[in-house]
Order: C-alpha cells, then sequence, then structure tokens
C-alpha cells in the first residue's frame, strides 16, 4: 500500500515539475492516460434515461420577468443561462482565443507563471488546483488571476491574453452588479443589497484548458464540487461537457452561443440561509478538444478582509433561524483549498 502510494506521489510530483501540465502530456500522444488521472468513482450511465432530460433555464436579463425568473432558478437550481448581458459577442470571442493562445504559447513563457503560490503571485498557471490532495487528478489545467479589487498592473498579465482580459473583466463586473441587484429583489431586499455587503468586491477569473483525452471514459475534466464563492459567471465553448447535478440526475448544460451561466456559490447559499441553492457539477473529459472556458469568480478568495458573513438578518424569522454560523470569505476559501475538489461543500463547514 505505502509503496504504491510512494509511487503515485512520485508520479504527481514529476508530472508537476514539468510545468506543462495535462497539455504537456497529451502533446506527448498517448493513447492511455497516466494512472493518478483515473478516477473509479465515475459512473458511466447504463441508458439515456440515467440523464435528466430537463434543460436549465435560460433567462433574457433585459425582459421584465428577470427577478422572477432568477428567484425560481436560484432557489430551484442554483444554474440557469442569461443572454442579453450586454458583453458584446466580439469580447466573448476574443477572451476565448486569448485562453487558448496562452495555454498554446512557448513552453518556456508558460514556465515562468507556473506556481502553486496563491497568497503571493498574480497571475498562477498550473494543473490541478489540488494535486497532491486531491483521490485524482483533473484533465485540466487553468490559470487564475484577481481583477477585483486590486487589479493588477497590465504588465503582470501575459501578453497573448492581456488586453482582453483587462476589458473581459470590467464587462464581467458590470454583468455581476447588475445580476446581484436581480438576486437582492428576488429576496425582497433593496436592490442595492448585496453589492452593499461586498457581494461583489472580488472578482477570480480563471482560464480553463481541456485538452482531448484519449480515454475520456476514465477520467474527468474537473470533479464533482460547489463553487465556495457568492456567484460564479462561466463563459464556455461549444465542445460542452459541464453538468450540474439536479435531483440527483446529471443535466448538461448545452453551450448557447452568446450566453454565460451563471451559478449560485456556497458563500449566497450562506448568507440567504439556505433560500439559494449552489450546486454540484463536474466537466466531463472529451475526445475533442481543446475546451476552452473563463470562469468569472466573485469572491475575494484570500484577501485579508474583517468583514463577516452570515445569514442575512431580514431574511431570518422564528420560524426561519440561522443555519449557519458566521465566517469570513478568507476562511471559507483556506477550508476550500485545503480540502479540494473532492466533492461536498465548504458550505457544510459552517452549518450551525
Amino acid at each position: 500500500m505505502n509503496s504504491s502510494k510512494s509511487e503515485r506521489d512520485a508520479e504527481i510530483k514529476a508530472f508537476d515539475e514539468t510545468k506543462l501540465g495535462v497539455k504537456g502530456v497529451a502533446d506527448t500522444g498517448v493513447s492511455t492516460i497516466p494512472s493518478f488521472f483515473i478516477d473509479p468513482t465515475i459512473i458511466t450511465p447504463t441508458s439515456q434515461s440515467d440523464y435528466a432530460v430537463c434543460s436549465i433555464p435560460i433567462i433574457d436579463l433585459s425582459a421584465a420577468a428577470a427577478v422572477e425568473k432568477i428567484r425560481e432558478a436560484s432557489e430551484e437550481w442554483g444554474f440557469f443561462q442569461v443572454v442579453n448581458h450586454g458583453i458584446p459577442d466580439t469580447v466573448l470571442e476574443e477572451i476565448l482565443k486569448g485562453v487558448r493562445e496562452f495555454f498554446e504559447e512557448d513552453d518556456e513563457m508558460k514556465k515562468s507563471y507556473y506556481s502553486r503560490d496563491y497568497e503571493n503571485k498574480t497571475f498562477v498557471y498550473n494543473s490541478n488546483i489540488n494535486l497532491y490532495k486531491g483521490k485524482t487528478a483533473n484533465w485540466r489545467d487553468s490559470f487564475g488571476v484577481m481583477m477585483a479589487p486590486y487589479p493588477p498592473l497590465p504588465h503582470q498579465l501575459p501578453t497573448p491574453c492581456r488586453e482582453i482580459l483587462i476589458e473581459y473583466s470590467k464587462q464581467v463586473m458590470k454583468v455581476g452588479k447588475v445580476l446581484f441587484e436581480l438576486l437582492s429583489e428576488a429576496l425582497g431586499l433593496e436592490a442595492k443589497h448585496l453589492n452593499e455587503i461586498g457581494c461583489s468586491e472580488g472578482l477570480n477569473v480563471m482560464g480553463h484548458y481541456y485538452p482531448a483525452c484519449p480515454q475520456p471514459e476514465l477520467t474527468l475534466g474537473t470533479s464533482k464540487h460547489a463553487d465556495n464563492v457568492f456567484l460564479t459567471l462561466l463563459l464556455q465553448d461549444q465542445i460542452g461537457g459541464l453538468q450540474v447535478l439536479h435531483h440527483n440526475r446529471w443535466v448538461d448544460v448545452p453551450p448557447t452561443p452568446g450566453a454565460l451561466v451563471v451559478n449560485i456559490g456556497d458563500l449566497l447559499q450562506l448568507i440567504t440561509n439556505d433560500k439559494y441553492k449552489s450546486v454540484e457539477h463536474r466537466v466531463l473529459a472529451n475526445k475533442r478538444g481543446p475546451r476552452i472556458s473563463v470562469a468569472s469568480f466573485f469572491s475575494t478568495f484570500l484577501l485579508e478582509t474583517s468583514r463577516k458573513y452570515g445569514p442575512i438578518k431580514e431574511l431570518l424569522s422564528e420560524s426561519n433561524p440561522p443555519k449557519y454560523r458566521e465566517t469570513t470569505v478568507k476562511e471559507c476559501s483556506a477550508y476550500f483549498i485545503n480540502n479540494g475538489l473532492n466533492g461536498g461543500s465548504a458550505r457544510e463547514h459552517f452549518r450551525l
């Protein structure tokens, strides 16, 4: 047992030290994936009936019924797609292109950004945030950068995605603030409530690169997890693979041209005292690739802030007492990073 664990640890360390990620493995033309990517818990549906046939809501942000539809989707699904959000298609296309170009850049340039130091590095590229702690590795490389509240200087960002990252982040911040207003109204609060308590203060943008996988049935692009943030806005390309767990069945989130996928995070479920739902989701590996996605997370993550978050007082009553203790965003984020994408939710750690 110990020898197999030490062999696995050595394999993972060797993989990490290449600083070339999953793309580096895929580029060698392997027909079988390294063993530490194999996930024995993947259950392949035996028939189409094992997948849910319903589809996640698509909401027009310019429509009069947007507040009510967002309330329903946030309570029932925890996921929805938005159209007419105001970000031009050209900006959406450019950010997907910029992310792809970063991962397909010269190896030596990319290596200079490879790190696992999330507190001190501005732009962090690596493969698998929980590579050393997770049960299995995912078939995916990523980069992450905090774009708010303290945006990086332009020269701290890689050339292939520098200008578009700055522009896309500005646009996403605008959409996020609008969504938090609509989410506030859907709770019966003043429109400014969630923005005023800091839900839209922090923005972390992550670019994901999922190379074509020779054995997609044995691994996942992203393991089942819930997001430990207030809100996530995801832009995905046309390859697909994102799935949401709804009533214990996996539901595909098909790529919709021009749409952003929105999902409620653990912190928003915590402060709404379980009214809004943060649900588990995953990304399948695929023989096609690369799949590109851009996830924008509204959270201050590991930044030191004194603000504490617990269930919003206006939502509580004798029949709806607080279900969570107060926590800071940093405490919640550190717990998530230390426990990895191993299913379950960081939120439960804070339940009373």
